[in-house]
């Protein structure tokens, strides 16, 4: 008997997947944005649902008939109507068409209409800008409140509690993720490398210090993710130290590229390895110094 899958848990098995596949970190993080902007999105419309189909907050029952009073009796009421499924949506994001899976509703006393779905959304992408601090740095309410705001218009905002809703689930994985137990990972290889972004519009772009390895098993796994301020001594010995004080055991090799701070914290922190430089960055650096016109021949024989 085959078992349902929501559209949100199977968005997180396709982030795990990308992960597992050992691709290079920067085309995994390309990926992992684009899946985390779906994420954000499914969530929000799954919120706006159980928000239309809950209890409203306060709508005028019938005047009871044994009352002596004149007021209406507030009390809470809960619409009419039920999820059936999903159909296919697509959203325009500055990654490209982001295709989602939009609820389908029936037996609803009023139309349900998405504040999602308007105008502004396909061209403010503000979006995208809270699913990359909520998997790696983390906004304050206020900020995703207003980005929000910013990206839906007045008339199309979540409401507070949907964004609390949304920001909390996805910043506690994050967390739950980045403080795991790593006692039980046993590597041959492990691969350290930093890619920049810009967390917001007209900011520097920032390092995201990244670690993932190959095990003893022959199977590739993602380790830590973290934001940094630079790709200083101290700031790669911290998150290493941090790896290794969540139970991660020296591998056998560590791989980096030629950054004098990270090698430095790779001579401090796993003294224990043998390290060996990247030969990717190598043979781009080489590659760097030679004629477009002997760059195949070079390539060929480095």
């Amino acid at each position: 008997m085959s078992v349902r899958v929501s559209p949100t848990e199977a968005i997180r098995s396709e982030i795990d997947a990308v992960f597992a596949e050992g691709r290079p970190l920067a085309e995994c993080l390309e990926d992992v944005a684009r899946l985390g902007a779906r994420l954000i999105i499914q969530s929000a419309m799954e919120a706006e649902v159980d928000e239309f189909l809950g209890p409203a907050r306060y709508e005028r029952a019938d005047r009871a008939a044994d009352t002596d009073t004149d007021e209406a009796v507030q009390a809470p009421v809960k619409r009419a109507g039920h999820r059936n499924g999903h159909r296919k949506a697509t959203i325009k994001t500055t990654s490209g068409p982001v295709t989602v899976a939009r609820p389908k509703l029936r037996g609803t006393t009023e139309k349900f209409a998405s504040r999602l779905f308007g105008k502004s959304v396909t061209r403010t992408h503000a979006l995208e800008s809270l699913v990359i601090a909520s998997f790696v740095r983390g906004l304050s309410m206020r900020d995703v409140e207003n980005t929000l705001a910013e990206a839906l218009g007045p008339d199309a905002a979540l409401s507070k509690s949907t964004v609390s809703t949304i920001c909390q689930s996805i910043r506690g994985e994050y967390d739950t993720w980045r403080h795991r137990d790593l006692a039980g990972i046993a590597l041959d290889y492990l691969f350290i490398d930093a890619s920049h972004f810009r967390m917001h519009p007209g900011a520097r772009a920032e390092p995201v210090l990244a670690a993932w390895g190959i095990t003893t098993d022959g199977a590739p796994v993602f380790i830590g993710l973290d934001a940094a301020g630079s790709e200083s001594h101290d700031a790669w010995a911290d998150f290493l130290q941090g790896l290794l004080d969540r139970g991660l055991t020296p591998p056998l090799l560590v791989i980096s590229d030629g950054g004098k701070g990270l090698i430095s914290a790779c001579e401090l922190v796993l003294g224990r390895s043998l390290r060996q430089r990247c030969l990717v960055h190598k043979s781009r650096n080489v590659l760097s110094k030679v004629s477009q016109h002997d760059q195949d021949q070079v390539k060929k024989e480095f």
